[in-house]
């Protein structure tokens, strides 16, 4: 590292050795060490370190610099954190195989239901991508509702739709209602229509870990001979953000023989 910092001009030797080659430094030049490593530690590029402990930049820059570094460290552990939680869920997932068993699939019809709904766009239908979209659609949803005085009749309900070419979609978080107008409170009203055959189970547990429960699903369905024809619709029998672990989900994935 000395060696290195030397041929770019950024730590110079006291004195080298003509014989040997050592490098010699002075104990003053701890300081400066320091600061270039505690510096390079922080994610620094090496000018930049050069022309911080060589007083090429002043106050306001270094400050502009740190909150800058500082918001990508934040940005990074976020994404950690997201893949940590991912990876818990997976583990959760395969301790899981084999308890929920194909019994626990029911086919049955879905009337068709009226729902007030915000939508937003998922990178695809993995729930990685999934939850940071749909989480904060209800809240904002409940809150348009209670604006425009409209009561919620039914419980969530959650459907996705391709929104075009490659893996995204479009994501609905819906509410079950009985609002007669064309759109009311800036939502959306919108008629789901009856679904002649769903594949459905029950999820028991956070959202986040609904990937389990849909293998479930999607095993039964090609073992027993039937098709998807979409996406999975998710009820919310009951189910908190608060509490997510204790939420209780119905999944509905429409199906047809073939």
């Amino acid at each position: 590292m000395l060696r290195h910092y030397d041929g770019i001009g950024l730590l110079r030797p006291a004195a080298v050795d003509p014989r040997t080659g050592y490098r010699y430094y002075r104990a003053e030049q701890l300081r400066r060490l320091n600061r270039v490593i505690a510096l390079k530690e922080l994610g620094l590029t090496l000018d930049q370190v050069r022309a911080i402990v060589d007083d090429q930049v002043d106050v306001a820059e270094l400050r502009g610099m740190l909150r800058l570094r500082r918001a990508q460290l934040e940005a990074q552990v976020a994404a950690d954190r997201a893949r940590l939680a991912g990876i818990e869920a997976r583990l959760r997932m395969i301790e899981r195989e084999g308890r929920m068993t194909s019994q626990d699939v029911v086919l049955k019809e879905i009337p068709p239901v009226r729902v007030a709904e915000l939508t937003g766009t998922a990178r695809s239908y993995q729930t990685p991508d999934i939850s940071p979209v749909i989480q904060p659609l209800y809240p904002e949803l409940f809150r348009r509702l209670a604006a425009a005085d409209i009561c919620p009749t039914g419980p969530g309900l959650a459907y996705y739709e391709p929104a075009g070419e490659g893996e995204a979609v479009v994501v609905h978080a819906g509410v079950g209602v009985d609002e007669d107008r064309a759109a009311a409170g800036d939502v959306a009203i919108v008629d789901l229509p009856r679904v002649p055959t769903a594949a459905t189970i029950v999820h028991h547990g956070s959202m986040d870990e609904v990937e389990g429960t849909l293998q479930v699903l999607a095993i039964w369905i090609e073992e027993n001979g039937w098709r998807a024809t979409g996406f999975a619709r998710e009820l919310y029998l009951d189910y908190s953000q608060e509490e997510p672990e204790k939420g209780v989900t119905e999944l509905q994935i429409p199906v047809v023989k073939g």
